[in-house]
């Protein structure tokens, strides 16, 4: 399998950026490794740079990162990005501004090799913050190929007034 995700990224002109790091590796041998340094390689306060290669490491190379919700007119929507326009179009701001996204709450589902994590977050402009200034889950789709994970999409949408979070996806 990773033979064939490696040839599939060749052709698909997708950068095969650190793949190989031993620290890099390590980050993705298990679910919980995998979903931690997703939320870490985001994370961090004003004027710390990301990594966004070990960012670009955790997907497959056809993944897909979509925000939905409203917009200021109402209209309930999304928006397709893939890992390098998520970069360019929200890594800026990420490091200009802080941003800390903590997992909260986790609702995992397997068959096969389809993993699905309802993944609930709480944002923070810095670690020292008390309170979140937003929240929210992540719909995480996942594929282990028996050597590593790969996420497969991201599909989240924030909490709002008229639509917070069941209770069933917040902690006990």
């Amino acid at each position: 399998m990773r033979h064939f995700i490696v040839v599939l990224a060749l052709f698909s002109g997708y950068p095969l950026l650190a793949q190989d790091a031993p620290d890099n590796k390590s980050r993705v041998q298990t679910l919980d490794q995998a979903i931690a340094t997703l939320y870490d390689v985001i994370s961090g306060d004003a004027g710390v740079e990301r990594d966004w290669d070990l960012f670009r490491y955790l997907f497959i190379p056809e993944a897909q990162l979509i925000p939905s919700g409203k917009d200021k007119s109402g209209k309930t929507g999304y928006r397709v990005m893939t890992p390098e326009d998520y970069v360019n179009t929200s890594g800026k701001w990420l490091e200009e501004n802080g941003f800390h996204e903590k997992e909260i709450h986790r609702v995992t589902e397997t068959y096969g090799t389809v993993t699905h994590v309802f993944s609930t977050y709480e944002s923070y402009r810095s670690k020292a913050d008390k309170e979140p200034f937003a929240r929210g889950i992540n719909s995480i789709q996942l594929l282990y190929d028996e050597e590593r994970w790969w996420i497969v999409s991201v599909y989240w949408m924030g909490e709002t007034k008229e639509q917070p979070i069941p209770e069933r996806y917040l902690p006990d």
